[in-house]
């Protein structure tokens, strides 16, 4: 405290100069209603104003807005305390430690609301390469937008109002397709190195060029992305991945060169040229159908990310002796072992993955009974969608994939029809035990 009100006192001016007043523009220069908000950030919003609060919608919804897109989610900021926020509402929790936020539940929306950060003094905790560990330092709102990262996230709009405040030309920088840091891009990135994969990110899921200033530092600052919490890297890949422009971000990580040493086995999997072409037609397909508004799976997406690699350890496995099926389970294990290394793989979803790539050698039983039992197996239509990619990439011949086509849209006979005949070796010979006789009794093979 002591420190902060010294650095408060005597480097005024230095105070002074950074926080400049911000523009104020009427929605008749950015166009934004407030029916284009979410209910439940108005709500949030209006509350915390009545009780004397400031409290605006912020950063990604208000610049996803300015340029005509749909925001994912509305978050909030304020200058009300984590737990006066908390006080403000029945259906709200804290959470976090490296900065506290309050989760606000409106009906079925959950709203992120933040108090405004304040700047970073000399006796903040940081890690020996500059990360910041904890950073529950509140402030006022020109500190806040100037702790943001780009000047596009630094947008505050006020629902009563209905205007935008604009600390940093981040609207100016919207209209001139530019990504620009807040700040000396090199001390931002030593903060949270994150920043680096975030601003490859929101340049391909925007359409943005980022600014030299910015672009420079990142090959030569990647290896700082080994601090980070495994958890925190796979929470930013995921949302990378289901950006809805995935290929056009690993595209780019790959220019930025990001991608050695992000996922440990990624490297590898984009030297391969069968590798990359299946990874790139997964991506693709995840890319459709977030632009049509489906769901996607994280597990079907690392699923395919280190298929190839599975691919690889499982070849191996087998050349030393152990048999198919168990050599298949060594090689799943090896890859998600080495991959939790960089990456905190939640359990739920590592088992989604494990399920898809142990039914792979099961499309292959097609006589018998095991085709009807496999499209009763509750992850089969992820295990035939991963399927389909391997046959369109060029690994297995297309004629399996149409034909795990035709058996599922087809009933009765017709799917009887299709299946082919049994090999001996697959024949399960029933021997039946004989019962040892006891006591004198007669041996009647088995029978009472």
């Amino acid at each position: 405290m002591i420190r902060k009100l010294i650095s408060r006192v005597f480097g005024g001016k230095k105070a002074a100069a950074n926080h400049h007043e911000p523009a104020v523009i009427p929605v008749s220069g950015h166009g934004i209603t407030r029916d284009r908000i979410s209910s439940g950030s108005r709500r949030v919003c209006e509350t915390l104003q009545a009780k004397g609060f400031k409290a605006f919608v912020v950063g990604g919804a208000v610049r996803d807005l300015l340029i005509g897109a749909e925001p994912k989610d509305f978050d909030v900021a304020t200058d009300a305390t984590p737990e006066e926020v908390r006080a403000a509402f029945r259906r709200s929790r804290i959470i976090g430690r490296r900065f506290q936020i309050v989760h606000v539940m409106m009906g079925q929306e959950t709203l992120e609301v933040t108090t405004f950060r304040g700047e970073l003094g000399a006796d903040t905790k940081k890690d020996e390469h500059g990360r910041v560990l904890h950073d529950n330092v509140f402030g006022s709102q020109a500190e806040d937008a100037a702790r943001r990262d780009f000047t596009a996230n630094a947008l505050y709009y006020d629902p009563t109002t209905e205007a935008v405040i604009d600390y940093h030309h981040g609207v100016g920088d919207l209209k001139a397709k530019t990504l620009r840091m807040i700040g000396e891009p090199r001390a931002r990135y030593r903060e949270d190195p994150v920043r680096m994969l975030r601003a490859v990110r929101l340049a391909a899921k925007l359409g943005l060029i980022i600014d030299p200033e910015a672009s420079k530092p990142i090959r030569e600052m990647a290896g700082l992305l080994e601090n980070v919490p495994a958890a925190r890297l796979f929470d930013e890949m995921l949302k990378l991945l289901t950006s809805g422009h995935s290929v056009k971000c690993l595209t780019q990580l790959r220019e930025a060169g990001l991608h050695h040493g992000l996922l440990p086995l990624l490297d590898v999997i984009l030297e391969q040229p069968m590798g990359e072409k299946f990874v790139m037609l997964a991506l693709a397909n995840t890319d459709e159908r977030i632009r049509r508004g489906k769901g996607t799976s994280p597990g079907f997406l690392f699923a395919t990310l280190l298929w190839h690699e599975v691919l690889a350890h499982w070849e191996k496995i087998k050349a030393g002796g152990e048999a198919k099926i168990p050599a298949l389970y060594q090689a799943m294990d090896t890859v998600l072992d080495v991959q939790g290394e960089k990456l905190a793989i939640t359990r739920r979803i590592a088992g989604d993955i494990k399920d898809i790539w142990a039914l792979q050698p099961r499309f292959e039983q097609r006589a018998g009974k095991r085709p009807y039992a496999l499209l009763e197996q509750p992850r089969f239509r992820a295990g035939y969608d991963f399927l389909v990619l391997r046959a369109q990439a060029g690994e297995i011949d297309m004629e399996m994939a149409d034909w795990w086509t035709r058996f599922q849209n087809v009933d009765g006979d017709k799917r009887a029809e299709m299946l082919l005949p049994e090999a001996a070796g697959d024949k399960k010979k029933r021997r039946r035990r004989k019962k040892k006789p006891a006591n004198g009794d007669v041996d009647r093979g088995g029978e009472e």
